[in-house]
């Protein structure tokens, strides 16, 4: 019996230790990797999205967001993680540099990709935090139309406006920024 109670007294001070440390932790400490990361889809939305009309942010254009599949996400989620791709990424070209030859025409010389410090990707909204050395704190909150998607695949891309949202990097924010599907090379 008396070593029952000293089992328990011992179960009882771990716990309160454990307590304290978690309590001691930092409030602006991240947040763990498994929420920062979500998705929830049940339509294949993968693809770029290119922009409309020029977004412009400072000298940087904003040249699409990218949207994977699914395995894509499902191994970024399960913590298999690139320096260089994401599942949900954004990129820019620097507007004032050179213009070179690619397989798929002109582009400029200097890009950036932002990719996700956090996102959340649904069959209606992409919500995505970045950070990156030139733009600094990147944040994009769309809405997608899955009608307009649809259209747009069944055309393999087009002109047709399939997300609307609002892109902010570091303190500058674009508004109504309209975005048509493309499915890539």
């Amino acid at each position: 019996m008396h070593t029952r109670v000293l089992i328990a007294a011992a179960l009882l001070a771990t716990a309160a230790l454990a307590s304290c440390e978690r309590a001691s932790a930092p409030a602006d400490a991240p947040a763990p990797t498994s929420t920062a990361f979500s998705h929830a889809t049940t339509a294949d939305i993968s693809g770029y999205y290119m922009p409309a009309e020029p977004v412009s942010i400072g000298k940087w254009s904003l040249d699409h967001l990218f949207v994977g599949q699914a395995s894509e996400f499902e191994t970024w989620e399960g913590g298999a993680r690139s320096d260089t791709f994401a599942p949900v990424m954004l990129q820019f070209d620097d507007a004032t540099s050179p213009m070179i030859a690619t397989e798929l025409g002109e582009a400029h010389s200097v890009t950036a990709r932002v990719l996700p410090t956090r996102y959340a990707v649904t069959d209606t909204a992409v919500s995505f935090e970045g950070r990156s050395p030139e733009l600094g704190r990147v944040r994009f909150d769309g809405r997608l139309d899955p009608g307009a998607l649809a259209t747009a695949k069944r055309n393999l891309g087009g002109d047709g406006v399939v997300m609307t949202g609002s892109l902010t990097a570091g303190d500058q924010t674009v508004t109504n920024v309209r975005l048509r599907w493309w499915m890539g090379d």
